[in-house]
């Protein structure tokens, strides 16, 4: 494969066969994220992109993962999305799924028959940034997106047959608006009822640029979130995962069969945790 740039795909797409589709983040302003600062977002040609994909299907027939990067993929057109998809089943005759990074707005940006067509073709899991469910808070870190258009995307996509993968993130609302952040993104969380969820911990790296007044949670601060976030939870049906290496604590459970077992062992490791400082953090991210 030809990649541009450093490439970041979910923990979950390692052993998936990987298409550059697109350059960047058609987005790229969120404080938080230091993803693909520095990349002019652009689509790469689609005779470039399909040259890849035939190449690839010679080298690998077998495949059945295929996941299209960078971020946001989900923002092409549904006639280039379509085009693509279509091309991989053609030429993948085991290809099971596809999937893809998205945002709220770029799913709203699909008609409901749109959004069905795209997963008659194999489209499957749509891994999608919540961050928080703090509308002020979503405004303060340059989200672009709001809290309620979100929600509104993962269900009209997940009653399209869609997995939706929505994350959020520990930390974002700095000591002063923890508690906030904690319960508008539980509540937010009840009524979008997502299949996947992941929890992961800002840390500060160099491309970030938090807004004024921002305070870094400690790592018992970023654990306690974490506690209030869960035992706020209403879901239906989740698979939850906070197996990222920010975690201070990787956990796995499913919703809400496990919910309060989650609870009873982060409230264990509670007291071990650093209460000053982030504890040791990753040597990479």
């Amino acid at each position: 494969m030809q990649y541009t740039d450093r490439l970041f795909r979910p923990p979950a797409e390692a052993r998936s066969l990987i298409f550059q589709v697109a350059y960047g983040c058609p987005h790229n302003t969120c404080r938080f994220c230091a993803m693909y600062k520095g990349v002019l977002y652009k689509l790469r040609p689609q005779v470039e992109v399909f040259a890849e994909f035939a190449r690839a299907a010679q080298r690998y027939p077998q495949t059945r993962r295929v996941f299209l990067a960078d971020g946001d993929v989900m923002a092409l057109s549904f006639e280039r999305l379509r085009s693509m998809l279509e091309e991989l089943n053609r030429l993948f005759p085991r290809l099971a799924r596809v999937n893809l990074y998205a945002n709220g707005r770029s799913i709203l940006s699909k008609s409901d028959l749109e959004l069905s067509a795209l997963r008659r073709l194999k489209l499957s899991t749509l891994y999608l940034g919540l961050e928080s469910g703090d509308e002020e808070l979503l405004l303060k870190v340059d989200k672009g997106e709001s809290a309620a258009g979100m929600c509104l995307a993962v269900q009209r996509a997940q009653r399209a047959g869609f997995k939706c993968s929505v994350m959020i993130l520990l930390g974002i609302g700095g000591c002063e608006g923890s508690a906030c952040h904690a319960d508008a993104t539980a509540a937010l969380l009840n009524r979008m009822q997502p299949r996947l969820l992941s929890a992961l911990r800002f840390i500060d790296v160099p491309g970030t640029d938090m807004y004024p007044g921002y305070q870094t949670l400690s790592e018992f601060g970023a654990v306690s979130e974490l506690i209030r976030i869960l035992q706020g939870l209403e879901l239906e049906k989740s698979v939850f995962r906070a197996n990222h290496s920010s975690n201070p604590v990787p956990l796995e459970g499913r919703f809400p069969r496990e919910r309060d077992a989650l609870i009873a062992l982060l409230l264990e490791l509670l007291p071990r945790l650093d209460q000053h400082g982030p504890g040791r953090l990753p040597m990479s991210l």
